[in-house]
């Protein structure tokens, strides 16, 4: 009796991983701030013991890099709001469960439709009233821009959304797939547009539909903008009755039907609602910053949008300091690779950003978990 009870001790585990209750945000502050400087640590001693250069000195010109002029602070908001706008685009479908991959096909479905309206509108516009457009001509474009970077972001995410209701399709692989039909659509309009130009059409063929500038300040419009659209989904969420819908969704698709919902629109009007925000999105990189035209305009957001959403645990307003907090360290690792005197590489920067992110994310795993170790007795035998 006594060697099958020594047996069945050796066997259990030396710890075990548990479910938390919710921590408060405090104290999951506190783990996260521990983190970042746990993070910053490390960074600072490989930096020291593979470039002999003072960790000091790189944190600086990583600071310097994101803020450290009112034209740098102006392009790090601008990074920002774009990567906001995309995190808050894609919460609704996650928060339902629904695993929305597109958001890169969603974006690129907005800013073409946007560049096609600003060349064949804008162009046909400029030859009935002149170039430049008179005031009110010029902003009929833009609302005409607006219009169908919805609706063409909408019908990209509305398409995996009607196959997965009806059928039963997998939505990560049918979004996925959604992007690179958007980004071959893209290169054939380009081509068509450019005349098998350069790699993109860019700001001297879309000359018309540019965003206004604000007190004079490039990019101001746009950040508004995003800030706006962020505070109605969070209100849409965490108040309304179809964010209530999409919350239930989420939680049981069964117990949604049980209650009366109708889950196949739910899920269908939210996904129309994801791609409108990431069709908007495109109208503002389009029309509001590069007024250019590349299958590359939405620079891999689609995907750093899914993370800041998720670490954001679907609250679009904690996703704007998450937002800026991946901008600020990817702008920051840009001027550790361009800063005379430096001599490192965008590689050596983009491991310091790595290091961060998995420091980042690593603490998640402690605030929703607990590690509990077992206590071993010896057992005494007489």
């Amino acid at each position: 009796m006594a060697d099958t009870t020594k047996k069945k001790a050796d066997k259990e585990p030396l710890f075990v991983v548990s479910k938390r209750a919710e921590m408060k945000f405090g104290k999951s502050l506190l783990v996260r701030v521990i983190a970042i400087a746990a993070a910053l640590l490390v960074c600072g001693v490989l930096t020291l013991i593979l470039t002999k250069n003072n960790p000091l000195t790189i944190f600086r010109t990583i600071v310097n890099g994101a803020v450290g002029n009112e034209t740098r602070i102006l392009e790090t908001a601008y990074q920002t709001s774009i990567l906001l706008i995309i995190s808050v685009a894609v919460t609704p479908a996650f928060k339902m469960k629904f695993w929305n991959i597109g958001a890169e096909g969603q974006v690129i479905a907005g800013g073409l439709s946007t560049a096609v309206m600003m060349y064949y509108v804008g162009g046909t516009f400029a030859e009935s009233f002149g170039n430049p457009l008179p005031a009110w001509a010029h902003t009929l474009l833009i609302l005409i821009m607006t219009l169908t970077a919805l609706l063409s972001g909408a019908l990209w995410g509305v398409i995996p959304a009607l196959f997965k209701s009806k059928w039963k399709t997998n939505e990560t692989l049918f979004t996925l797939m959604m992007n690179y039909v958007a980004i071959q659509i893209t290169e054939a309009v380009r081509v068509t547009i450019n005349k098998g130009g350069s790699g993109k059409v860019d700001s001297s063929i879309l000359v018309h539909g540019w965003f206004p500038k604000l007190f004079g300040k490039e990019y101001l419009l746009d950040i508004i903008i995003v800030l706006i659209i962020t505070a109605i989904i969070y209100v849409y969420l965490k108040y309304s009755k179809h964010g209530y819908e999409i919350s239930v969704v989420g939680e049981s698709e069964n117990t949604a039907r049980y209650v009366g919902i109708n889950v196949q629109k739910v899920i269908i009007r939210t996904m129309a609602l994801s791609g409108a925000i990431c069709g908007l999105a495109g109208l503002l990189i389009v029309g509001g910053a590069s007024h250019s035209l590349d299958k590359n305009m939405a620079g891999g957001r689609g995907f750093t949008a899914i993370m800041v959403s998720w670490l954001s645990k679907f609250n679009p307003v904690v996703m704007i300091f998450s937002s800026l907090f991946l901008v600020f360290l990817q702008r920051g690792a840009k001027e550790v690779a361009s800063a005379p005197g430096i001599g490192l590489n965008e590689s050596f920067s983009e491991i310091l950003t790595g290091i961060l992110l998995f420091f980042i994310i690593g603490c998640e795993f402690f605030i929703n978990y607990k590690v509990t170790f077992r206590k071993h007795t010896k057992e005494v035998t007489a």
